[in-house]
């Protein structure tokens, strides 16, 4: 980790976190769409539409167009729920990150820095549905600069920002298609709680789930 910094989130910030943000969501594209093809409803579906097509039609043409045209409208699906989700998140949230992180009792938002770029970042506050807990958010390491050991640190960083706080865990939510993250997490010794599914009806039709890790403190010391 030569030359990378964790620091405390400032407003000039602002433009280079989002951009890390975005990037990072849209990388889980191409691995949402492949889980999606493995589901028995999408291949039942595409397997119909083709044989029907070439039962009736008698061309080989327009099966393979009409099976084209379908791949392409659900990667478009794809891509509108993943949009959907980076635009909520821009005004919401990571629309005022200082009154949303910074200005609140046991919150906080890091950046990591590597000569003046910002490569990484992450945040924490009371859990929603766990106020009990402190809820990782906003993990994100620019690729450029993975495998420095970015991500871990920045793990540690809440971590003991939890443990100084007096709160006993972490709890962090991630999708089922972030494979990467999910061996970071579970390395840095976070428990899998559980899997469920999104509530939006496309994620349910498609099988789409967010799974729930835990890093217990209090049972470290």
């Amino acid at each position: 980790m030569a030359n990378v910094q964790i620091r405390k989130y400032r407003d000039e910030d602002s433009e280079a976190v989002k951009e890390l943000f975005t990037s990072g969501m849209n990388e889980h594209l191409p691995s949402s769409f492949m889980h999606i093809m493995k589901q028995p409803l999408t291949q039942m579906l595409l397997m119909c539409t083709f044989c029907s097509l070439m039962a009736s039609s008698k061309s080989f043409l327009l099966p393979v167009l009409a099976v084209t045209l379908l791949l392409a409208g659900v990667r478009q699906m794809i891509a509108y729920m993943f949009n959907k989700y980076i635009e909520a998140s821009l005004k919401n949230d990571l629309n005022n990150i200082g009154e949303t992180y910074l200005n609140r009792e046991d919150s906080c938002f890091w950046v990591a820095e590597s000569d003046g770029q910002v490569v990484g970042t992450v945040a924490c506050l009371p859990a929603e549905d766990a106020p009990e807990f402190l809820e990782l958010k906003r993990m994100s390491v620019c690729r450029s600069h993975r495998g420095m050991g970015i991500a871990k640190a920045l793990c540690r960083t809440v971590a003991d920002f939890t443990l100084d706080r007096g709160y006993p865990a972490v709890i962090l939510y991630t999708s089922m298609v972030a494979t990467d993250a999910q061996k970071l997490y579970e390395h840095m010794g976070y428990k899998k709680m559980r899997q469920f599914l999104l509530p939006e009806f496309f994620a349910k039709i498609i099988n789409f789930t967010l799974i729930e890790y835990r890093l217990n403190l209090k049972e470290e010391k």
